[in-house]
């Protein structure tokens, strides 16, 4: 039990400062790429989220990723082998969200189909997906958690109701690191 506090300490401490944004230098300085830690805060995301009862028992926790290679390859890496209790990840990657399933329990969307956010808000409108974007606004226009940048460190944004609509439970740990919308 001490062992899942400290873990639990330890990300919200992360999570509460934010992450640095400064490039990677190689020089020594602990920043990571962009991708990296989008990855920890995802993993992070889905590890206090609970979904409905039936999403919880398929054998299988499907996580769409649209628009980063770059995320996908690193979900994969660290995370791929690794189960949700007693679910597998599926994780997969998708070039635009008409590609995408309306069956995975989380969709992230990369800036660069930030044009793409309605068109993923209707598909799975009432659907228990987690939605995670990294685009100015998506919070507001509906995605439950947006990545956004605060003084030069990475930060996120949650809109509960849409949390809400979507029939998921999000800790209330992670709730009070997030900028409420």
């Amino acid at each position: 039990m001490k062992q899942v506090n400290l873990k639990l300490f330890l990300l919200l401490a992360a999570l509460a400062f934010g992450f640095s944004l400064k490039a990677n230098t190689g020089l020594g300085d602990d920043s990571r790429p962009l991708h990296e830690i989008h990855s920890m805060m995802m993993y992070n995301f889905m590890k206090y989220t609970k979904w409905p009862a039936a999403v919880e028992s398929n054998s299988k926790f499907k996580i769409a990723i649209i628009g980063d290679k770059d995320l996908h390859n690193t979900l994969v890496s660290w995370y791929g082998t690794k189960k949700r209790g007693s679910q597998s990840y599926d994780i997969k990657y998708y070039g635009s969200v008409s590609e995408a399933p309306v069956d995975a329990q989380v969709i992230y969307l990369a800036s660069n189909k930030s044009k793409e956010f309605e068109t993923l808000k209707q598909k799975i409108e009432g659907k228990p997906v987690l939605t995670v974007t990294d685009g100015n606004g998506l919070a507001k226009k509906g995605s439950n958690i947006n990545f956004k940048v605060v003084n030069g460190k990475l930060k996120f944004e949650m809109n509960t109701e849409s949390v809400a609509n979507a029939n998921l439970q999000i800790s209330s740990s992670l709730q009070s690191l997030a900028i409420i919308i």
